[in-house]
């Protein structure tokens, strides 16, 4: 019997994670240097780890309340307000969740209804359109362009808004662009979300991860924002914290309670030794985020020259780990440069149109790897672009 009619449409309806077809295909294959998974290369600081280690000790193994530990919360809040100079309550308007994946999925199920259109600026990290759907909203992609280094605008957003239109979902700085949005950008997006009566789900997980002159605009900060905001973030990016599975969302306590509900009927709550190396993250893990930081930096100089040198167009990233470059001049696909990259040279990437239509003639390069692998790659990408570039 095929049991292929009985599962859910909406499941049905999504398409498997553009990213991973590529990297089963590299799991087969020997010497191969992967530019494709965004995860830090870093393993989680020490101290951060040895604090879960001491609560094992100490036998802190049980469940913590569905939103999570208040000493955690609290922190979080203290971060917001130190760098955004925005006030939350950590008793009503913070959740910790199962990563931001799971936040984001919180956040849709909470407000999308069947029908609900959902704007996203395009390209955009691969879950967005999916978790829509399962939400039973309809994704509506928005290009954004190189010309503009992928930044969202006003102008682009009204070509798509409808009466359906109910939530705006951004995610900045961007994956897998590398995009920055500036504050005054920002307050044009604020501007129309609000003269739209728009819900705003802001995901700023890589909002410590910004390079050179650019800063990072919490969008909850903004005028007016904070109380149409569903802000997520987390510890995965910054803190080297991938596996703990680790995030938050804050958001008006309304959104907050009917977030919780879900999230105690799915997860109950995030695992209480990954909340307790978070607190210690926040309270002393900056010294060595801001080193992964600066390392990263280095590595984006390195792989931004790499590009451009080999004839490829490239903007210059200012945020996340993520380089963009167009190889449009190869004559390939996105799809085709992939895959014959990867089985003629060994470097493993992503193809831009996995992040929406926009991203076609693009490929995504993570530069969370050693300068070691990225100059090896640039070499063989080099080798592989002279042959095919116009």
């Amino acid at each position: 019997m095929s049991w292929s009619k009985r599962i859910s449409p909406s499941v049905n309806a999504i398409a498997p994670s553009g990213i991973r077809r590529f990297f089963d295909i590299a799991a087969e294959m020997e010497d191969v240097i992967s530019l494709g998974v965004g995860e830090p290369d870093f393993i989680t600081p020490w101290h951060i780890r040895e604090s879960c280690v001491y609560g094992l000790e100490q036998g802190y193994t049980a469940y913590t309340a569905n939103r999570g530990l208040l000493e955690l919360r609290e922190e979080i809040v203290r971060l917001l307000l130190r760098d955004h100079q925005v006030s939350y309550d950590p008793k009503k308007e913070v959740l910790i969740t199962v990563g931001v994946s799971e936040a984001l999925d919180l956040a849709l199920r909470t407000v999308v209804s069947p029908g609900d259109e959902v704007l996203i600026p395009e390209p955009c990290y691969v879950s967005y359109k999916a978790c829509v759907t399962l939400a039973g909203g309809n994704p509506i992609g928005v290009p954004t362009s190189i010309e503009n280094e992928f930044r969202i605008t006003v102008e682009d957003l009204e070509k798509h808004l409808t009466p359906k239109t109910k939530v705006l979902l951004i995610g900045y700085p961007n994956n897998p662009t590398g995009a920055v949005m500036t504050k005054e950008g920002l307050l044009e997006i604020a501007k129309f979300a609000e003269a739209h009566d728009l819900i705003v789900i802001s995901d700023e997980i890589y909002s410590n991860l910004v390079y050179g002159d650019a800063v990072h605009t919490c969008f909850s900060a903004l005028p007016n924002m904070q109380d149409r905001t569903i802000l997520l973030n987390g510890f995965s990016k910054s803190y080297a914290m991938t596996g703990w599975r680790i995030g938050y969302a804050l958001a008006n306590p309304e959104f907050i309670s009917a977030m919780t509900k879900i999230h105690q009927y799915t997860m109950l709550c995030a695992p209480i030794t990954a909340q307790i190396a978070a607190v210690e993250a926040l309270r002393h893990g900056e010294s060595n985020m801001k080193k992964m930081v600066a390392e990263y930096d280095r590595r984006r100089h390195l792989i931004l020259d790499g590009m451009r040198n080999m004839g490829l167009e490239c903007f210059e990233p200012k945020g996340a780990f993520y380089i963009f470059p167009c190889i449009k001049n190869t004559g390939l696909s996105s799809e085709e440069f992939a895959e014959q990259l990867l089985r003629s040279e060994r470097v493993a990437l992503v193809p831009g149109n996995a992040f929406g239509e926009s991203g076609e003639g693009f490929v995504r390069c993570s530069y969370a790897t050693s300068v070691s692998k990225i100059s090896e790659a640039l070499n063989r990408i080099e080798n592989f672009v002279k042959k095919h570039i116009r």
